[in-house]
C-alpha cells in the first residue's frame, strides 16, 4: 500500500483524504494551527493531520492541493521537494496549470505528476494523469497504483492547460451564461433544460456555483475561455457561489 500525503486543507485537499481513508495510512498538512483544527474536524478521523511539512516525509507519494495560484503552487513544490525524502513522489491536482512548470520548481521533475481530481473527491471516480516529459516510468507506475489504490480510474492527458474535462466544459459553462444574459432567461430555466433534456447531472449554472465563480474564472483565463462579464459582476459582489452562499442561485 502506498503511504500518502495530501498537502492542502481545502475542499480536493480534504475530499482526497477521506476517499483514502480505506486505503490506508494518510497524512494532511495543514498551513496553520486554525486550518489544522478545521481540517480534524472535517475528515473525522480520516487520517493524521499535521502543521509542518517534516511530517510528510514517510509518504511515499505526496499531492500538492492548495490554491490554483501558480506561485503558491510552486513555492510550495520547492518546499516539499527539498523535505521530502529522494525517493518520493511529487504530485499537483491542479487543473489548468503547466505541470511541466510544476515539476521544475520542485527540483525533481522525474518524480512528478499532474493528478486532477474532481469535487467531490469522494464521489467522482475520474482521475486526469498529466506527467512532463522527464517523468520516469516509476513515477507513471506509482500514480496509477495510487489511482487503482483509491478506486479511481485513471486516463493519462496531455499536459496542456485544462487537460481534457476542463478544457471542454468550461467553455460551455461560459456559453450557457452568454445564453442567460443575450436571451432574459433565468439560471433555473436553462439549468433544467439540460439537466432534463441532456441528462446532466447538474446544470451549468449550478455547476458553476458548485465549482466557485472565482475558481471559474481563473480556469478560464489559464485555459484561454472568454469569461463572460456576468461571471466577473458576481464575483465582484462577493457572490462566488455555494462557499459564499450566493451566486447564480441563492443558498
Amino acid at each position: 500500500m502506498i503511504r500518502l500525503g495530501i498537502a492542502g486543507s481545502g475542499a480536493i485537499a480534504l475530499g482526497l483524504a477521506k476517499a483514502a481513508t480505506a486505503h490506508g495510512e494518510t497524512v494532511v498538512w495543514a498551513r496553520g494551527k486554525a486550518s489544522a483544527e478545521r481540517a480534524r474536524d472535517r475528515i473525522e478521523g480520516a487520517g493524521t493531520v499535521v502543521t509542518d511539512l517534516s511530517g510528510l516525509s514517510g509518504c511515499d507519494v505526496v499531492v500538492e492541493a492548495v490554491a490554483e495560484d501558480p506561485q503558491v503552487k510552486a513555492d510550495l513544490h520547492r518546499r516539499l521537494g527539498q523535505t521530502l525524502p529522494e525517493d518520493a513522489v511529487l504530485a499537483t491536482t491542479t487543473s489548468s496549470l503547466s505541470v511541466a512548470e510544476l515539476a521544475e520548481a520542485s527540483g525533481r521533475p522525474d518524480r512528478f505528476g499532474g493528478l486532477h481530481v474532481f469535487n467531490p473527491v469522494e464521489k467522482m471516480q475520474l482521475v486526469e494523469l498529466a506527467f512532463p516529459g522527464a517523468a520516469s516510468e516509476r513515477t507513471r507506475a506509482r500514480l496509477h497504483q495510487l489511482c487503482e489504490e483509491l478506486g479511481k480510474t485513471a486516463v493519462e492527458v496531455p499536459d496542456a492547460a485544462g487537460f481534457v474535462v476542463n478544457r471542454l466544459l468550461f467553455p460551455y459553462l461560459f456559453d450557457a451564461v452568454r445564453l442567460v444574459e443575450d436571451n432574459g432567461l433565468d439560471a433555473e430555466a436553462v439549468d433544467t433544460c439540460m439537466r432534463l433534456g441532456a441528462g446532466h447531472p447538474m446544470g451549468p449554472l449550478a455547476l458553476l456555483d458548485f465549482v466557485g465563480l472565482d475558481v471559474a474564472a481563473a480556469i478560464g483565463e489559464q485555459i484561454g475561455a472568454e469569461v463572460p462579464e456576468r461571471v466577473r459582476e458576481l464575483i465582484g459582489e462577493g457572490r462566488l457561489g455555494r462557499k459564499s452562499s450566493a451566486g447564480f442561485y441563492d443558498y
